[in-house]
């Protein structure tokens, strides 16, 4: 019999990177996803191109797959929960708790037919803790009993993911490019039969040590190459990642939360310095290169206490009881991304001009006026030309 598996989210993320995976290990997969052409795309052509963007572009078929449209064929999306052995999810952190009806709906379909196969949902989204906060809005919806049946039978562990996919339009809407590397870490289920085997997937007993790695160098890093790379003119992360002053920049921010991250976790300097430095030639590979203003947009949400400038800067200053000056920068510069394509980045600056930007760093960022990195943001904001 078939291993079957709905992944939520048939973008880029969904296509190039779980989707292909959870194909590579024998599932019959359903994509859901609310975009009707893509959803008709993959029901007609039943198959896909994955290019790896390297200099030998190696290219793979991913088959043997279908799709639902998760907003119009909600009873079919039910049925295909009732079955699935695996869910995953690649949809974004706001779009996650959207997905909890269906969810809830599939797992009371499974109580009533009493069908006890054991499934896994995961969220692979870019955050922390997403299968527990989709798993918190789930049980929102069922009751005691379903519940009961839902802790016997399924298992919500959180997840790390990290494969740069880079912007692109393809001719074949299917079609996807994405970088050779890729990591996804699952926090290991308590039952055994909650971990399915994936190739590529790696089951851990703690998942905050690569969670924060990952958040703290991958997409601090990041944004900080495309927030400077902005202030300079510069159009993409390649070209901004070359720049001296933004490598620096960029280096210095990421020694930072090195510095932390090794602490906290007691990573080997050796190995964590050897992480950063795989991460900035991941940076500067040409062939996943992005424009700053996509990987720069949303600065609200990339300043928020809990996300890569705030959250490490924080603990930093708790752990060494000094002043993080590269992060603080980089929130500084988050703040002058002004770019009037990006909503949030319009929403800021009009905060700026309407309340000052003391109100706005206190608002944005849940740091408290006099303390030393609260004044650390403001005065590298001045600062920065």
């Amino acid at each position: 019999m078939k291993k079957k598996a709905v992944h939520f989210g048939a973008g880029n993320i969904g296509r190039g990177f779980i989707g292909w995976l959870l194909v590579d290990a024998g599932y019959e997969v359903v994509f859901a996803d609310v975009n009707q052409t893509i959803v008709n795309e993959i029901n007609l052509k039943k198959e896909y191109q994955v290019t790896l963007a390297n200099e030998a572009q190696e290219t793979f078929i991913v088959n043997n797959i279908a799709a639902v449209n998760s907003s119009q064929e909600e009873e079919k999306l039910v049925h295909l929960i009732s079955e699935a052995e695996i869910v995953t999810t690649a949809v974004g952190p706001t779009i996650l708790p959207i997905l909890a009806p269906s969810l809830a709906k599939g797992i009371k379909n499974r109580m009533a037919q009493k069908i006890k196969q054991p499934l896994t949902i995961i969220a692979c989204e870019n955050m922390i803790g997403g299968s527990t906060i989709l798993k918190e809005q789930v049980y929102l919806l069922l009751d005691k009993k379903e519940q009961g049946f839902a802790e016997e039978y399924l298992a919500f562990p959180d997840s790390a993911v990290d494969r740069i996919v880079p912007n692109q339009e393809n001719q074949d809407l299917l079609a996807v490019t994405v970088e050779p590397f890729y990591e996804w870490v699952v926090e290991t289920p308590e039952n055994p039969a909650n971990r399915p085997q994936i190739d590529g997937l790696t089951y851990v007993s703690d998942l905050t040590p690569y969670i924060e790695r990952k958040l703290f160098t991958v997409n601090t890093g990041h944004a900080v190459t495309a927030y400077f790379g902005y202030m300079k003119n510069i159009e993409s992360i390649e070209d901004a990642i070359h720049n001296e002053k933004v490598l620096f920049i960029v280096r210095s921010a990421l020694e930072e939360t090195g510095a932390l991250l090794e602490k906290k976790f007691r990573f080997s300097h050796r190995e964590h310095q050897e992480y950063i430095d795989k991460i900035i030639e991941r940076f500067k590979n040409p062939y996943v290169s992005d424009y700053v203003v996509r990987v720069g947009r949303s600065p609200i949400r990339k300043i928020g206490e809990n996300d890569r400038f705030v959250q490490p800067a924080r603990q930093f200053v708790e752990a060494f009881n000094e002043t993080p000056k590269a992060l603080a920068v980089a929130v500084a510069a988050a703040l002058k991304f002004e770019n009037p394509s990006d909503e949030e980045a319009c929403k800021i600056q009009s905060a700026i001009a309407e309340k000052g930007l003391d109100a706005v760093i206190e608002e944005y960022t849940g740091l408290k006026p006099y303390t030393k990195l609260f004044e650390k943001v403001r005065d590298s904001y001045y600062e920065l030309v």
